[in-house]
């Protein structure tokens, strides 16, 4: 179905060939006649499927519709502030031939920003995008007058539940008119979020569009290897190749930061994104990754939903995501808009179940690839027999790095381990062997 079979604005339809929107997705075409109906909705979808437009276009339409007073009509919530610049900037497309105004709210240490965003607040627009955390603190101030929203939207709401978000959410809902129109989007639909739904919709449409399946152009590698293999891996992969937008996931800053500084003594340019950058760092980070001046970016959880940036070749997981729903969300940065990408995982031997229940999730089995052979011995991808890769990965480990004081070699150390595990209570057990 196109927009322009949609009853549109004619301004708002000028702005979507503006933008070059020209068929719709299902989100789109599932729940933009029920928000023109001015119905409250509650729809899970996965990141990358269109719920941007899906929710902004049908609002701006009603928008135009009513009077310029410079009152705020729309407020939008989202967990990270890359998602609220985002979509802040997909509105001022959207509404480029439209006399409608927005502002992202989100945090940060630079003063500048807290008095743009007080000053916006304060005079009004017609559209606030913003973080929970930081509209609260603006709200705490008791400048921002919310008595005129007509459209209270809530993106990625499982997400912003994790996060801890749930009091704020309330507490921001308390402050809106209570004839409006509520849209919930969450790319998965537990029952702490249909408990939510319940407190802040009003006998929602429900509409539920491909729940937790990657997209078919991802091409979903695994490789099964020890944690001291994985950065000699990552060289393999990338060095030579002709990658112009990579994206490596990682589950600590340390990590990334190590990660980061590896690759570049690698001679591969790459930069890392995490908490510990502030607002101005990121921005700068991303920028320079969307130009393609970093091919490669590093990065925490932070960057797994949200970030739109086209074109990327690679998703790589450092580690298995804690949360089948998260490997989705991490590897559906590539792919988008009918494109084609790769997904690869890196899988340790304590990770084997996580990446089971992954494939259980989205019904497919991943490809496992087989590792070089330069970088030595790989686990055997076997979740359900973890025993057999704990012991491997033990064994060589102790094999390869111990030397007893005597200047025995290394297999005869672990044969005394070994001793000492079946004879616990041996009198010849030498009390330093223990820390080996």
């Amino acid at each position: 179905m196109k927009f322009s079979e949609i009853n549109f604005e004619y301004d708002v339809l000028d702005g979507i060939e503006v933008m070059g929107f020209e068929n719709m997705t299902p989100i789109q075409e599932k729940t933009i006649p029920i928000i023109l109906d001015n119905k409250d909705l509650i729809a899970c979808a996965q990141t990358g499927t269109g719920k941007t437009a899906a929710f902004m276009l049908p609002v701006l339409n009603q928008l135009c519709l009513t009077p310029d007073d410079r009152k705020i009509k729309a407020l939008v919530i989202v967990p990270t502030r890359e998602l609220a610049i985002q979509i802040e900037q997909q509105i001022q497309g959207f509404a480029y031939y439209l006399s409608i105004s927005s502002v992202s709210i989100y945090g940060g240490n630079d003063s500048g920003i807290w008095d743009s965003q007080r000053r916006a607040l304060e005079s009004g627009v017609d559209v606030v995008v913003a973080t929970p955390g930081r509209l609260m603190q603006h709200l705490n101030l008791k400048y921002v007058d919310f008595s005129h929203v007509q459209h209270f939207i809530l993106d990625e709401a499982d997400r912003m539940l994790d996060m801890g978000f749930h009091d704020d959410i309330l507490k921001i809902a308390a402050e809106l008119p209570k004839k409006k129109q509520t849209l919930m989007f969450s790319a998965t639909m537990p029952a702490n979020i249909r408990l939510m739904a319940r407190k802040l919709l009003h006998e929602p449409e429900e509409v539920s569009i491909a729940i937790s399946k990657p997209a078919d152009g991802i091409l979903q590698v695994g490789y099964s290897v020890y944690d001291n293999q994985k950065i000699p891996l990552i060289k393999n992969l990338l060095l030579g190749k002709n990658l112009k937008s990579v994206i490596i996931f990682s589950s600590t800053k340390s990590s990334v930061k190590e990660i980061t500084r590896d690759l570049n003594r690698s001679g591969l340019k790459a930069a890392a994104i995490h908490s510990d950058l502030d607002q101005a760092e990121r921005e700068l980070v991303m920028r320079k990754f969307k130009s393609r001046e970093y091919p490669l970016i590093v990065a925490t959880d932070i960057l797994s939903r949200g970030i739109d940036v086209d074109g990327i070749d690679m998703v790589l997981n450092y580690n298995v995501p804690n949360d089948p729903e998260d490997y989705v969300h991490r590897i559906g940065r590539t792919a988008r808009a009918q494109s084609e990408g790769m997904g690869i995982t890196f899988i340790s031997p304590k990770e084997q179940p996580q990446f089971a229940r992954i494939e259980k999730l989205i019904e497919k089995e991943i490809y496992k690839a087989p590792v070089p052979e330069e970088l030595g011995e790989a686990p055997k991808y076997d979740p359900f027999n973890q025993k057999q890769n704990k012991f491997k990965g033990n064994k060589k480990k102790r094999f390869s790095h111990q030397k007893d004081k005597k200047g025995g070699d290394a297999k005869f150390v672990g044969k005394k381990a070994e001793h000492r595990n079946k004879h616990p209570h041996s009198k010849k057990q030498h009390p330093k062997g223990d820390k080996a």
